[in-house]
């Protein structure tokens, strides 16, 4: 289940993920890197957030759904 963004929990994020569409999956490396970035730069604009406690913190994890993949090609 998604979460909303959470400026408490963004504190105490030590490391992030990004879980990519099946039909995303075969992009150019170099283009995912790119907007993967771009998403965790900007997680309150994620369509799908999610975090995740580990023992040393959060790991931020966004599911990368159409949404975000045209609003950031939008600002491309």
């Amino acid at each position: 289940m998604p979460d909303k963004f959470d400026p408490y929990r963004e504190a105490l994020v030590v490391e992030t993920e990004t879980i990519w569409p099946e039909d995303l999956r075969q992009w150019p490396a170099a283009d995912k890197t790119r907007l993967a970035r771009l998403l965790h730069a900007e997680p309150n604009a994620a369509a799908q957030l999610e975090y995740v406690r580990t023992h040393t913190g959060f790991c931020r994890r966004i599911v990368v759904q159409e949404a975000d993949v045209k609003r950031l090609m939008a600002t491309r």
